[in-house]
Parts: structure tokens; sequence; C-alpha cells
């Protein structure tokens, strides 16, 4: 275990306590985390939500062993107060985490890097360490865990009993999904594997495992109505038990080495997110406990969730999860069989509403451009640019410490120099807006090419760096630090745990919908906005962000019109012909006037403008909006 590990505050929110859990249900999984992770690396501390929760004292066996503090919001550290909880800070510093997912998988790093012995710890994380890294805005499973699952049943929770009666959509999607094939790294093996199994019977080949492995294999049976094959079972816990991946006694016969990948059995859930266990399941339990709590004390029958009151029972035969429901005062139910309802009545009471269902609409758009851009050209719509107010403005980069300049990094001399000639474009429309005292923020900040710029040329400002990715944040930092920059501050967190409010939004090269989240962010702060877009081909219909976006072109495209335009608007790189990019910056200026006609309705005055050089980048369009 290591010693000089730096004391972080881990900052949880408290609305109240019902039953055995802490609220809201981000502080319960948060909490559950700690206590299945064993960590004692954070001074954590409860930040009431309302006026009225006073110095009460939290029950200290719903905190686990872990020493809890109160403190107000208004004592929170600055950085914090503009994020949404659970929110991770170094003390004393300027380096905030917050969200959930970020938050989880920032504790399950931390408690390896105390403890490297602690490889299941890091297992949570998944192959590659993926598992809920993907933002929630993009990603449908992480909204479905991280948002939409606890929000729900904490409605289901407070809901009067009249209200209460159907089971929450966003539980019936988790069951379908559960019932969805596995996908896998590696499947083929396993899944031939399977298919040898099926073949040989009842009498099959199953992998040898420990005695440890089998005894749990054989409980996991028991309470499992429907069972994965005893080779996913064992596939599962095999890992879970840092045992070997089990493998068949006799090789395959030549038969199932002949057999086409796409003619294979399909793979069956263990866990959540497929045959392993990862944090995901640890967000789900507190969860999906507390829903199954409420549903038990209302007498209603869980027929149609066979799959979620499956999965919840092997859950608990986790090693280490009853351990820490017990340090959290979890009483985990011991559900019976259940028995699935008849096939019509499963279908009539899991059906999903639209709204969360994944986009199905066809994403290949067959044919070109020109109908869709004729079709506007006949309503007197054309791509427009504004002429751009300082065209040969430049920073004086030679002067500039060479920590300021993106040549800092491992870009090679041309890109380092077109990325010059983009941050100027930045940097001179931000300078005529900025006045002493701006809160400035750059949002999707990379490695912070702009924000560090920003901080340095406008020490009066104070400049805030939000970016999902924690490596480049981290590089950003150092660079920040090798400056002595005291105006910057850092934010690991998806753009919707932002909710502070700023004078002027930048956002240099924002990746297909994050450009409009950027400006929704803008729009709800009246702040005034400076962003590059990128990745048109990557813009599609999402749970908040519907295209077109703007009044003018939903009267005259549909979705799909619109999608062949940010298709095409991608098509802009060097190599292509003329003609072809001509097309392409054509259809990124027909996109980029429908987003900024959008932001117009609300009461802003939005320019659409090429950068200069224009060969600065292929995606070399910009807006500056003005409340």
């Amino acid at each position: 275990m290591k010693d000089n590990v730096t004391e972080e505050h881990l900052y949880l929110a408290f609305s109240h306590q019902y039953r055995d859990s802490i609220f809201p249900l981000h502080t319960s999984i948060s909490l559950f985390l700690l206590s299945y992770c064993d960590c004692k690396l954070f001074k954590v501390f409860l930040v009431p939500t309302g006026e009225d929760v006073g110095d009460q004292c939290v029950t200290k066996n719903l905190a686990g062993d872990l020493e809890v503090h109160l403190i107000s919001r208004c004592q929170l550290p600055v950085v914090v107060q503009s994020c949404s909880l659970p929110a991770v800070v170094v003390k004393d510093d300027k380096f905030c985490r917050a969200g959930l997912s970020v938050v989880l998988r920032h504790i399950i790093q931390k408690t390896f890097e105390a403890d490297p012995s602690k490889k299941d710890i890091l297992e949570l994380l998944g192959f590659k360490k993926t598992c809920l890294k993907a933002c929630a805005e993009v990603s449908q499973w992480t909204r479905l865990c991280e948002i939409s699952i606890p929000l729900a049943v904490e409605r289901f929770l407070t809901a009067s009993p009249e209200h209460c009666q159907a089971i929450p959509p966003d539980i019936l999607l988790l069951e379908r999904k559960l019932g969805e094939p596995v996908r896998v790294h590696n499947d083929d093996k396993i899944r031939r594997q399977k298919l040898q199994q099926q073949k040989a019977g009842a009498k099959a080949v199953v992998p040898v495992l420990g005695e440890e492995a089998t005894e749990e294999l054989k409980e996991l049976k028991e309470v499992h109505e429907h069972p994965p094959s005893s080779l996913e079972l064992s596939v599962a816990f095999s890992k879970l038990l840092s045992q070997e991946a089990p493998e068949a006694i006799n090789r395959e016969a030549p038969h199932i080495r002949r057999t086409k990948t796409s003619d294979l059995p399909l793979l069956d859930h263990v866990f959540a997110e497929g045959l392993y266990f990862t944090v995901a399941d640890l967000v789900l339990l507190p969860c999906i406990h507390q829903f199954l709590v409420s549903s038990k004390k209302q007498g209603k029958n869980l027929v149609n969730l066979p799959l979620i009151s499956s999965w919840y029972r092997r859950v608990q035969e986790v090693p280490g999860v009853k351990k820490a429901a017990g340090k959290c005062n979890m009483e985990l139910l011991q559900l019976p069989e259940v028995v699935s309802a008849p096939e019509e009545q499963l279908q009539d009471s899991t059906s999903v509403p639209d709204e969360l269902e994944e986009d199905n609409e066809d994403s290949h758009f067959i044919g070109g451009p020109r109908p869709t851009m004729t079709k506007l050209m006949e309503n007197g719509i054309e791509a427009k640019f504004s002429p751009h107010p300082c065209p040969s403005w430049t920073l004086d980069w030679t002067s500039l410490p060479s920590a300021v300049s993106p040549g800092e990094g491992k870009m090679s001399r041309d890109r380092a120099l077109r990325k010059q000639q983009q941050l100027n474009n930045l940097v001179a429309a931000v300078t005529k807006l900025a006045k002493p005292g701006d809160l400035i923020v750059d949002f999707c900040s990379g490695g912070g090419h702009v924000g560090i710029v920003l901080a340095y040329m406008m020490p009066s400002c104070q400049v805030v760096l939000i970016e999902n990715k924690e490596l480049s944040l981290i590089r950003a930092k150092d660079r920040s630090d090798e400056l002595g920059l005291n105006n910057i501050w850092f934010i690991q967190a998806n753009l919707d745990y932002f909710n502070g409010t700023f004078n002027i939004g930048v956002a240099l090269h924002a990746c297909g919908v994050a450009t409009d989240m950027v400006i929704e962010h803008c729009l709800r702060a009246r702040a005034a906005f400076v962003i590059s877009p990128c990745c048109y081909g990557f813009i599609q219909n999402t749970v908040k962000f519907k295209y077109p976006r703007s009044h003018q072109f939903k009267e005259i495209l549909s979705y799909k019109e619109h999608m062949i335009l940010c298709r095409f608007a991608d098509q802009t790189a060097v190599q292509l012909p003329p003609e072809r990019r001509l097309i392409g910056k054509q259809c990124m200026g027909l996109v980029d006037l429908d987003r900024a006609w959008a932001a117009e309705e609300h009461n802003y005055s939005v320019q659409v403008i090429s950068m200069e050089p224009e060969s600065c980048s292929p995606k070399n369009n910009m807006f500056v909006g003005i409340p």
C-alpha cells in the first residue's frame, strides 16, 4: 500500500435519508463503491441540497465505515460550485472531477494506484478501461446507468400510490437490454466452446474450475431460472476469482472450427454489460435494490422483470458485494424464483416509449447533396459567410513562452502552424468581446490550446477548461503550472455537469453534436460564444437535440435531408478534388446557418465566419454569437 497519496475531497449531494439509502441516489452509489473498494483515500463531505437540512447528523452506518462531514454549498471550493455533484477535488487545487461516471472511475483508479494488488478493482473498468467512459450525451448505455435509472427510481419512490402502478420505462429498457445478445472481445472462441457444449448435449465438457468457483457456480445456477450456460457463468466467475480463463478439456472438433462466425450461438448476459462484472453493476445495484424494496412493499409482482430479478440475485454472489452492502446497511432482498409471464403479457407490459428507443432511422443516406441544396435555394436559403472582422490579426508567437504554443506538444511543425492560425482567429474574436473580470469557459478543451493562450493573454479574466478526457486535461494543467497561471481552473466532466454562470463560451473543433451542446450552454447562461465546429458527419438526433435546429430549416428539410448535408459537410479534406471541397464548404455553411438561426431565435446576433487563412483547417467555419 502506498502511503504518499495526496488527500482528495469528495463532495456528495444530500437531500434526505430514506430507508437504507442517502438521496440523491448518486450519493448512495458513490458511498457503495467506496465500501466495495474498501477505499479510505478521500475525505467525504455531504452537501445539503435544501436550506432546511440544518446540521443534522447522518446515520453513521448509512455511510459505511467512512467518516463523513457536512458542509454547506457556499463553503465548497469555488471551482466545485460550478459543477453538479458528485465532485472530487485535490485539496487547495484547481482541478475538479465532476459527474457520477467520472468520479466513480477516478475512485477505482486511485484505489488501484494506492494498492496495485487490487487488480479486481481495476477490472471494474471493463475491457480497455472503457466502462461508462463515453459521455451520457452520446452513449445511450451511459445515460441509462448514470442518469435515467437513478432518476426513474427516485421518481418512483416519491410518486403517490396511484402514480407508481406501472414499472418505469427506463427499468423496462434495462430489462430489454439484459435480454440482448452479448458482444465481448474475442467472443468467437467462447461461442465455439458454447457450440461444442450444445452439440455434446447435457454431458458437455464443462470447463475445469477451482473448488471455490465451482461452489459459486452452483449457487448461481440455483438463483437463476433461465441460467446462461455453465460456460458463460464459468467465464464470468473465473475472471472474478482471478483464475485462468476456462478452457474446454477437449480440443474443438473440426466441424466446430469450420462453423461460420455468423452461425455460432450468441452469448447470454451474466452481468449488466455482458459476461463480466463492472462498475455498471455497482451503479445499478443501489438503484434496482430501492426499486425492488419499494415494489415488494406495494405487493407488485416481478413477473415482467425476470432478467433484472436474476441479475439482482446473481450480483449478490459476487465476492465483496454482500460485505459492502452490510457496511452501507443495505438489506439485500432474497428474491424468490420468478416465473416469466406469458409472452403476450410480457410484450404488453415491457413496451418502451419511443423517446427511450435508440434512433433507428436509416443512417445510410443515399444520394448527393445537390437536390437538398437546390430545395433550400428555391426557398431563398444559401450558405452565407460574414466578413472576417480582423483577418490579419495574429499573436506574436515568437515572443510567447513555449508552453503557450500548441507546438509544445508532439505536433508536427506544419500542424503546429495551422493550430496557431486557428487560435489567432478565436483569440482575436474573444479579445473583442472580453472585458476585465469576465469568466471564459473553454468547452471540449482537449490539451488546453485555446484556454491556456486566453489565460496567458488575459490575466484579468478567469478561464475554465472543461474536458471529458483526463489525460488531455492533465497535460493542459502541466503546461499551466509551467507558466505559473493563477487565473485558470480545470474541470474533468461531461458538459451537462457544468452549470456555472460565465460570460464567454469558446470551443475549437467541438465534435458533432458537441457544438450544439456548447451553444445550448451559452444560451442558457446568456453568454457570448466563439465556436469552431467539427465532425459534421457525427451529427445525429439525440435524446436532447433534434435536427434541423431552426424553424426555417424544419419547414423545408426532413431529418434525412439535413443528415445528407451533414455527411457531405465532412468532405472538405485537402486531398479531395476542388469541386468536391467547394460543395463540402457550402454544406458546412448550410448546417451552420441552421445552427445560427436557431440561436437567433433566442435573441442572439450570430455571424458565421470563415477563418483566415482558410487553409488553417478543412473545418474552418467559426460562429460568433452575442446575446
